[in-house]
């Protein structure tokens, strides 16, 4: 476990990444490498970015390294990777219903093999799910559905916020390897089989005190239990003397499902992280003496922060401004706006879902509210944004950061799919920002927005070092921009979201060889602005869309309306529309990828 903890802290000083979260499971990943036969048992990591201990012990210390670069280890578990991942996750709360899965595949295997005669598989399945990633719907679906089906599963409750344990010592410790062993296992199942043979209303009044002695010497697991669970713990996880025997037990046990409750600290074993606030949950290159990370290099002001600002003064000057955002405060901007407003802000955990439905209700009521939602984790939420904000035409304003390609966290994260997934939904408008000063007139806009949804998009990263008016003022809905016009162009190009900047730079490139191009900011994907496209499409041989997602997006609402106009017919214009390329595409700089 030391030498696990030290190879990984020093990987990623170099490399940069998730650290705290890792630190926090060394011992538990010991554990459960040593008692567990992997890759044959699967261990399901939720999210994955707790993964890295697992990578160095299972064939991959020597490429650690390499983590979230070009061509290197992706930051999360991946399936194409390594035998020992099982299960592919960056997004939360999932690992429960895979591993789920993965049991019940293995009891139906088991069974087509006890008729035949062949030999049965032991196989575990194992899901190690964190306490922040239980606030989501989807976990709560998986445990009810395990402890209906009784498959013999076992869920690690990676409980690293003390929010729900109580202390954990050597009693604790010793109750729960007692509460997991087969002793008591088989006494508990034989007192079962013998109460069921007392009337009914004693049977029940046993079964209820046996409840009640078990949550007085094991604490909080009643709820678990209730939902059909044997719950065990809690038990240090970083103290492997009490680990291994309780894990064994869970191990060999006949019956499930368990869950095995281990208390762990995020940033474990590392003074600079046990030290901050976040335990250093994400990390930039830093000195592994000092744990001092690399600074950036002074630059335009980051998309994320201007959002934040913008929506301040929204707020100041508004006070049915509300923010919601789904654990995610710090990579939206919310935090910002949270020491402003506090009275005003949401994080309502991760829980994607509810917070688009919560919104919509908060609009039913006369106010203004903001979802910030990354555009890939908003993909969670997709039915609530059609079924109960969209079709009611409810004016919910959806601010999707770390729109496009987000560099080393890979396709997981790639805000990709949002225009194409937007754009097909009756009463909803789209907005893209195509640099930092449009996104505060973006931010003004949406504010004053109240005729149904409206969406915003934005990067990663910074602006492209423009000056910030003062007050954002509210665009015309549907409306773009010419930002460069030749009278002799014959090649234009419509530019949606922050591939404005590197259009203007081909449109010089092209001008040096001769060739005038117009450049045009759509700003909207949705509405279009249908006399802009089709002035550029009459007046033009060569039509290009760019946008920095996938396809069936902007292009497509661009190629639909002129073909809907008629624009095509008589064969003057030729379109063309570039898009992100038709896979996912995996971890690498921004600029690479792009």
């Amino acid at each position: 476990a030391e030498a696990v903890r030290a190879e990984m802290i020093d990987a990623v000083s170099i490399t940069g990444g998730h650290l705290g979260s890792g630190l926090g499971v060394v011992e538990l990943t010991v554990a459960l490498h040593h008692v567990f036969d992997t890759p044959d048992d699967r261990i399901v990591w939720d999210v994955g970015h707790q993964c890295y201990p697992h990578k160095i012990l299972t064939e991959r210390r020597d490429r650690i390294r390499t983590l979230r670069q070009g061509g290197g280890l992706s930051g999360f578990t991946k399936r194409s990777e390594s035998v020992y991942d099982p299960f592919g996750a960056a997004h939360s709360s999932t690992s429960i219903s895979a591993a789920l899965g993965m049991a019940v595949a293995r009891d139906l295997d088991n069974a087509a093999a006890r008729q035949t005669g062949r030999a049965q598989k032991r196989r575990n399945a194992i899901a190690v799910i964190g306490d922040g990633s239980m606030s989501a719907g989807m976990a709560y679906e998986a445990l009810n559905n395990a402890g209906a089906l009784h498959s013999r599963l076992i869920v690690i409750l990676n409980d690293n916020d003390m929010s729900i344990a109580p202390p954990v010592g050597a009693m604790s410790a010793y109750l729960a390897r007692l509460a997991s062993g087969g002793a008591y296992q088989s006494l508990r199942e034989t007192a079962k089989q013998l109460g069921k043979l007392l009337p009914k209303a004693l049977y029940q009044r046993a079964a209820a005190a046996e409840e009640y002695a078990r949550s007085l010497v094991v604490g909080g697991g009643t709820m678990f239990e209730e939902m059909g669970f044997h719950y065990v713990g809690p038990v240090d996880g970083h103290n492997l003397d009490h680990l291994l025997p309780v894990l064994k037990n869970v191990r060999d046990a006949e019956h499930g499902p368990i869950l095995l409750h281990v208390v762990t600290r995020k940033g474990k074993g590392y003074a600079p992280a046990e030290a901050s606030a976040d335990r250093y949950h994400g990390v930039v290159k830093f000195d592994v003496v000092s744990g001092v990370q690399a600074k950036a290099k002074p630059n335009a002001p980051a998309y994320t922060r201007v959002f934040g600002e913008s929506l301040i003064k929204a707020a100041d000057a508004d006070e049915r401004v509300v923010a919601i955002t789904a654990a995610m405060p710090g990579g939206t901007g919310i935090d910002l706006f949270g020491k402003a407003h506090p009275d005003r802000t949401f994080d309502v955990g991760i829980a994607e879902q509810h917070a688009v439905t919560f919104a919509g209700g908060l609009a039913t009521e006369g106010y203004r509210p903001f979802v910030a939602i990354y555009s890939t984790f908003l993909q969670r939420a997709y039915d609530q944004v059609v079924h109960d904000v969209a079709l009611q035409n409810l004016p919910v304003r959806f601010c999707m950061d770390r729109a496009g390609l987000v560099g080393a966290d890979g396709a997981t994260h790639a805000g990709a799919f949002d225009l194409a997934y937007l754009c097909c939904l009756p009463n909803m408008t789209v907005m893209a920002a195509a640099d930092e000063a449009e996104l505060v007139h973006m931010v003004a806009t949406a504010h004053v927005h109240d005729s149904g949804p409206i969406a915003l998009r934005y990067p990663r990263g910074e602006g492209v070092g423009l000056e910030l008016p003062e007050r954002g003022e509210a665009l015309p809905i549907g409306k773009g921009r010419v930002v460069r016009r030749d009278a002799e162009a014959r090649v234009a190009v419509l530019s949606l979201g922050t591939r404005l900047s590197e259009a203007l730079k081909a449109a010089d490139l092209l001008a040096e060889q001769g060739v005038a191009v117009t450049v045009a900011d759509a700003r909207f994907a949705k509405p279009l602005d249908e006399a802009l496209i089709l002035e550029l499409a009459r007046e033009h041989e060569v039509l290009i869309t760019i946008e920095e997602g996938s396809r069936g997006g902007f292009g497509a609402m661009v190629l639909h309306l002129l073909a809907e106009r008629g624009a095509l017919d008589a064969g003057r214009v030729r379109v063309r529309t570039m898009t992100l390329p038709d896979a996912y595409q995996d971890h690498d700089s921004p600029e690479k990828m792009y």
